[in-house]
Formats: C-alpha cells, sequence, structure tokens
C-alpha cells in the first residue's frame, strides 16, 4: 500500500455499530463489564481507548511498525523511553537536540543517576570512547533541531547493534512521508504528533511506534502506569490531520525548497541550514534517507546582530513569531530564547546555535507571498 493510501486508510475503517466513515470521538472514562474481568478489551481510558487504538494503529502502519502508543506531549513519549533504564544506566544522545529533550535529560533524569553524554554525531566511529558496560541506548534527532544536521541512520543502527544498545529516533522534523527510521534500523521511533502529523496547531501529544513486542509491551506499562495518555477529541484531531498528511508534506517540501533558495541569495542573510543544499554536510545522507528535504529552515543574518534578527521577527506578516512547527501556517522562531532556552549558552554555540538564529517551519501557503513577506521583513534591517 502506498503512503497516501495509508494516510488515509490504514488503521481505520468504519464504526460497525453505525457505519461512520470517520472514527468515533468515544468520549467515557470507563466501559462496562459483563462479570468482573470479562469485557470487550476495553475497562478504563487511561488503558484503553477505542479512538486511541485507533489512531495508535494508523501511526504503527505510517512508520512500518507493529505497534504504536500515543502520549499526552512528544516529551510524554520521551519520558516513556527514558523510564526503560535504572540509575547508572547511561545514553548517548545528540549533541544538537530540542531544548525541552535536553531539559528532560538533565533536569530530570540526571537527578535519578542516569548519565547522558552529548556529542556530534557526524562521525558514528566518534562515539566509540563514551561506550562502556553501563551504555543501554543511542537517542538520535534527524533532521536535528534547529541546525538542520543530518545524521545517517544506517550507521547508527549498525553502531547500536554492534554493541547491544537501543537505537531511539526522533523522527518529528522529517515526519514519516519523509522518513522511517525503523526501515533503517531503529528500535524506536518519537513524534511530537503536536507537528506534522497533526499538522493545524491545534492539538499537543506524543507518540513511539516500534517492532519488537517485548519492547511495546514494556512501554505500553509505563503508558498506563505513569498515565501521560492524549483524550479522545485529540485522537480524533490527529486521525483527522494524518489523512492529508502526504498531501501537506508535498507543499511544506515545495515551499521549503522555494524558501531556502531565496534565503541563500539574499545579500542580508548569511548561513542557511537546509539539508536540500547539495553542500550540506550530510546532503548524501540525507538523499539516500529520506524521500525529501522538508519545510524547516534555520538562518542567521550578515553581522550576526541580534537586535537585527529580533526586527525581522517583528517585521513579519505571514511568519508569526511562535513556538511549535509543522502547521499549514508559516511560523518563525528564535531558538536561543524560545524552544532552545534551557540549554545554557556555551553549549548552544558549540553546534552552532548562535543568539541570532532564525528558524521557520515554512507552511503551506503560495510560496510567493512568504517570498515578499521574507523581502519586507528582512529590508528592515
Amino acid at each position: 500500500m502506498k503512503f497516501g493510501t495509508k494516510a488515509i486508510h490504514a488503521g481505520v475503517s468504519p464504526d460497525p455499530s453505525t457505519g461512520a466513515i470517520m472514527t468515533p470521538i468515544f468520549q467515557t472514562s470507563t466501559y462496562v463489564q459483563k462479570s468482573p474481568g470479562d469485557h470487550l478489551g476495553y475497562e478504563y481510558s487511561r488503558t484503553h481507548n477505542p479512538t486511541r487504538t485507533a489512531l495508535q494503529n494508523s501511526l504503527a502502519a505510517l512508520e512500518n511498525g507493529k505497534h504504536g502508543l500515543c502520549f499526552s506531549s512528544g516529551l510524554g513519549a520521551i519520558d516513556a523511553v527514558i523510564k526503560l533504564f535504572n540509575p547508572g544506566d547511561e545514553i548517548i544522545s545528540t549533541s544538537d537536540l530540542y531544548g525541552g529533550t535536553y531539559r528532560l535529560f538533565t533536569k530530570v533524569f540526571e537527578r535519578y543517576g542516569i548519565k547522558f553524554h552529548f556529542v556530534s554525531m557526524a562521525d558514528p566511529a566518534a562515539l566509540e570512547s563514551y561506550v562502556n558496560a553501563n551504555t543501554k541506548m543511542v537517542w538520535v534527532e534527524t533532521p536535528t533541531n534547529p541546525m538542520m544536521n543530518i545524521i545517517d541512520l544506517k550507521a547508527m543502527a549498525a553502531f547500536s547493534k554492534k554493541h547491544g544498545l537501543l537505537l531511539a529516533v526522533d523522527n518529528t522534523f522529517a515526519s514519516p512521508y519523509l522518513q522511517n527510521p525503523l526501515d533503517l534500523g531503529a528500535d524506536i521511533v518519537m513524534h511530537s504528533v503536536t507537528k506534522y502529523l497533526g499538522g493545524h496547531s491545534d492539538v499537543v501529544m506524543g507518540a513511539l511506534v516500534v517492532k519488537d513486542d517485548e519492547l511495546h509491551s514494556k512501554l505500553a506499562f509505563l503508558q498506563n502506569a505513569c498515565g501521560a495518555t492524549p483524550g479522545p477529541q485529540d485522537c480524533f484531531l490527529v486521525l483527522r490531520g494524518i489523512k492529508t498528511l502526504h498531501l501537506r508534506m508535498e507543499r511544506h517540501c515545495q515551499n521549503g525548497k522555494t524558501i531556502a533558495a531565496y534565503l541563500r541569495t539574499h545579500p542580508k542573510v548569511d548561513k542557511v541550514y537546509w539539508p536540500g543544499f547539495e553542500d550540506h554536510p550530510n546532503h548524501q545522507v540525507a538523499k539516500d534517507q529520506m524521500r525529501d528535504f522538508g519545510g524547516m529552515i534555520s538562518f542567521t543574518l550578515i553581522g550576526n546582530s541580534l537586535q537585527d534578527a529580533k526586527k525581522v521577527m517583528e517585521s513579519f506578516h505571514l511568519f508569526a513569531l511562535a513556538e511549535s512547527l509543522g502547521g499549514v501556517e508559516s511560523l518563525c522562531g528564535h531558538p536561543a530564547s524560545m524552544t532552545h532556552a534551557s540549554i545554557p549558552r556555551e553549549e548552544r554555540e558549540k553546534v552552532g546555535l548562535v543568539d541570532s538564529l532564525i528558524r521557520l517551519s515554512v507552511g503551506v501557503e503560495d510560496a510567493e507571498d512568504l517570498k515578499n513577506d521574507l523581502a519586507k521583513a528582512l529590508s528592515k534591517i
């Protein structure tokens, strides 16, 4: 089944009681049982809900996995993954990653004795020195947030397998339309469903997808025991969003290419970070493991002035200054003070995240209107 067909049909079917084409919103907390323990597969909606089940099945199909698990946020999903481990365990993480993930790792789980190594993954061989008997997992983002670095997932899978480590991949920036980490050797795929999967900036949710039954059982236990589960209304909205994922992503990619090319030729723009450029450090890897290059772009200005960056962001009309990404509308953000403020400045600057960096989530508007919006904003400096 091709991706567009899966987006519309996989994991869902008409409601057997009414024939409703859309999965109903099962707005219930509990379910009647015929006798103690004798029920129809549903006892309590923290544990299972039919609307959530349909969404979990759909997400599993999109990622070519076997099991999907939904959580109340992307961080809730990551939280469940890290709870697989024990005090003294160690995790190797990419050094360029979402600030909320860094905060969860360092401010929450390091307090409980889990150690994290934040390293560049440009060369998998360089990770060898961080492996010891306590190492349990490798955490990868690709493309990374916000520097748009590309990490070779096949190489990371080979490294992880060699050392008996789990490989978890945050696939939020790519979405299942562009990249399927499980097919490349990952064990766990994580999504901030809030972003491209929901696609309309009206839901906060996270998800995990796996193939292994035992791993799913452990994560499902944590999902239920810790209780960070989404409600059926949000699950319904994401099911609706997924049906147009392939159409939206095609336009995000088209517009991303147009805007990246425009920014690169603008006299007031310094560096543009987008993996579709042939001189991007890992462009060939991106070509090999992704179907296109997406709609996420970061850039800096000539002179790297924070004040100039602020003036540009304050001057947009179509690019709304807001956190998040992946919606149909275009957004701009300032990672240093917004999404990545929890990362110390010296750590941000090590990966190139300077105070003047602007991150764009290019939406599905007309590309010419977006170019004009950029032109007008940049003319203010």
